[in-house]
């Protein structure tokens, strides 16, 4: 029972993570509702497991505590008088964080062993090649209708499932550096290839996609594995060869081009991703490139986006404790915008910027103090001995940094589809940073190091009375 327990959740994890990236993001009320009953039907099933079992143990990353301060705040907000200028939308936030919040604590306490990981990083690189080819098959078939039935009313520009193509980019950046790290590690000829074709694929339709944060995120995330690849590769073989350091030049040689290998290898990736795009066409990309470069008439920075950073602002100004309310942005604005209020304004298209202005200083501190943790465990959790952990170590570092990069100029962190992944990352992080650094510990325990515990396990034993039965 405990098996088939188990093997539901983790099925149902991957349904969720899915079915939230088709349903366009799942921000309309029907899809947001199946995803949090989802979510509540997933605790439930732990629940019944942990009671199975009869023993309580349950990991709670380091990163889960800012998350569920975060949550936390908007209940408040929900429930207080005067700290959410709609109190209503506050507690529709409250419950999307308290799902997202479930959901990050059941990817940190089932993807935990290596054969879960592998089988995590695989589902997502299958599920974004999937999508990608999907994006690119409606792109040069689109009849103007969302899956080539349901009417788009919403946006000017779709791509894949989702309404705004900076969405469909935000989501394809997180999985790209997870293909892109696979394919450059040792993982076996055949499945870097597969990986590789992966990663070009997304990436060929990411930039098609045409949106400007995603292709700049891209290229910071594909620096960022390139650097850490190489990185790990001199700190693998600096340690392998330190006991004997009057090795030959061809050793020597030989290390120096393990160490660069990996950065030409995805440094071949984004070339492939070049190519493929002016093979199918770069006359959108290039155009679209070119504008954001100029200071046109018809779209300047400050007419994009400039104009609502300066009006968040105004709001943070206001409201500097606890903001106007998590959720409540949209409601808030007009009261802070120079504007005349004849445009609804539903994000700050910066979540950062909207987070301060939602949650004010203590949603700030959470939002550092969250930033400071993955920081940490992104270092950690690339000293993974084992190379195929290290890579999914590496790619979901990417995709984390890519994300971080992307929601500078957008709100991708405000879907649950985008959100969700980006959690699923980050708790795949979590579970390879406890590894390295007990395995840190173990290396190094003649030396009385003591590795800073990334995660707090609760680990209740059994019962006297099922002591007795046993």
């Amino acid at each position: 029972m405990s098996r088939i327990l188990d093997r539901s959740i983790i099925a149902g994890f991957f349904a969720l993570l899915a079915f939230t990236a088709l349903a366009h993001g799942a921000v309309e009320p029907w899809s947001a509702a199946l995803w949090e009953t989802g979510t509540a039907i997933l605790l439930l099933l732990w629940g019944i497991k942990l009671a199975v079992e009869k023993r309580l143990h349950f990991r709670i990353p380091a990163a889960a505590l800012p998350i569920g301060g975060l949550a936390a705040l908007a209940l408040a907000q929900s429930t207080i008088t005067n700290l959410s200028k709609d109190q209503e939308a506050s507690r529709s936030a409250a419950l999307a964080l308290f799902s997202a919040f479930s959901m990050y604590l059941l990817g940190a306490n089932f993807l935990v062993s290596h054969g879960r990981l592998r089988a995590a990083a695989n589902f997502l690189v299958v599920f974004g090649l999937a999508l990608a080819v999907f994006g690119l098959v409606q792109h040069f078939t689109w009849n103007g209708k969302l899956y080539w039935f349901r009417p788009n009313t919403q946006s000017a520009s779709p791509f894949g499932p989702f309404v705004n193509h900076n969405h469909f980019a935000g989501l394809m950046g997180m999985l790209i550096t997870l293909a892109a790290a696979l394919a450059a590690s040792d993982v076996g000829f055949e499945s870097r290839l597969f990986y590789g074709f992966a990663a070009a694929v997304m990436g060929v339709a990411s930039v098609l996609s045409l949106s400007r944060g995603g292709m700049i995120s891209l290229i910071a995330a594909f620096a960022l594995i390139a650097a850490m690849t190489s990185r790990r590769k001199r700190h693998g073989h600096d340690e392998e060869y330190s006991e004997t350091p009057h090795r030959s030049r061809r050793k020597k040689s030989h290390r120096k081009a393990r160490v660069l290998a990996p950065a030409a290898f995805v440094l071949l990736i984004f070339v492939t991703i070049g190519a493929g795009v002016l093979w199918i066409g770069s006359d959108p990309v290039i155009n679209r490139v070119a504008k954001s470069g100029e200071a046109s008439q018809s779209e300047t920075f400050f007419m994009s986006r400039g104009w609502i950073w300066r009006d968040t602002i105004a709001m943070i100004k206001a409201n500097p404790i606890f903001g106007v309310g998590i959720g409540a942005y949209q409601t808030a604005y007009p009261i802070y915008s120079e504007s005349d209020g004849s445009l609804v304004v539903a994000q700050a298209h910066n979540d950062y910027l909207q987070l301060v202005a939602d949650g004010g200083i203590v949603a700030g501190a959470l939002a550092l103090w969250f930033l400071i943790v993955i920081g940490r465990s992104m270092l950690k959790s690339a000293r993974a001995h084992d190379p195929l952990v290290s890579a999914v170590a590496i790619g979901s570092a990417g995709g984390i940094f890519a994300m971080l990069v992307h929601s500078l100029i957008d709100f991708n962190l405000q879907l649950p589809s985008n959100a969700l992944v980006f959690l699923t990352l980050l708790a795949v992080q979590s579970n390879i940073s406890l590894v390295a650094a007990k395995r840190r510990v173990r290396t190094h325990r003649h030396h009385s190091v003591v590795a800073e515990p990334e995660v707090i396990e609760l680990d209740a034993p059994p019962s006297a009375a099922a002591m007795s039965g046993l």
